[in-house]
């Protein structure tokens, strides 16, 4: 049986779709962050630092349902070549550098799933509950919450690294890798 073959783009620049949804998982990462770090402004046991932590369980669980969706329309849309094309070595690099944002993406929701699961806490998810993955557990509770809080501190280089490696293909390298990533392209570069 043949593999289906994934679909290379024909423009010099990634789909409205996948540009939209690069952002908006940007907008709630940033979200997810955030919310867990304004928590600790407020006292343990206050409502709005309930609120906050609620809140960053479902940005994070909405972040896990969205990412599939990511990596569905990169398999099948591809992605467009950058011009000049980067030495082999740069590119395998990004394609690390992605490769651990999509596991990050999906990991660390799941982690915080477990979490909440092995602390027999609710899932909650804008109005629903989402089912526990395992028993309550302090030990597994512990464990899974150290994971998760080291694994969100990499995510703050993760995200950085990013950022920074298209900033340094736009303004060193002068390559088109962060404008394929824009909506509006301009003619002429700066």
């Amino acid at each position: 049986m043949m593999k289906p073959a994934v679909r290379r783009p024909t423009t010099a620049r990634y789909s409205t779709l996948s540009i939209a949804t690069h952002w908006l998982m940007l907008l709630l990462l940033a979200a997810v962050y955030i919310s867990i770090e304004l928590r600790g402004e407020f006292p343990k046991g206050s409502a709005t630092r309930e609120a906050m932590k609620t809140w960053h369980f479902m940005l994070g669980l909405l972040v896990f349902v969205l990412v599939w969706g990511r990596l569905s329309l990169r398999w099948r849309s591809g992605t467009p070549p950058i011009t000049p094309a980067p030495p082999r070595l740069q590119h395998l690099m990004g394609a690390a550098m992605h490769a651990a944002l999509y596991a990050f993406m999906i990991v660390m929701p799941m982690l915080g799933w477990l979490l909440l699961s092995a602390s027999g806490k609710p899932i909650p998810f804008f109005g629903l509950e989402l089912p526990a993955l395992m028993g309550p557990s302090t030990t597994y509770a512990e464990t899974i919450k150290e994971v998760h809080e080291t694994i969100g501190e990499i995510g703050y280089w993760l995200v950085g690294l990013h950022a920074a490696a298209s900033l340094y293909h736009h303004y060193f390298l002068r390559d088109d890798t962060l404008l394929r990533m824009l909506r509006f392209r301009t003619a002429g570069r700066s």
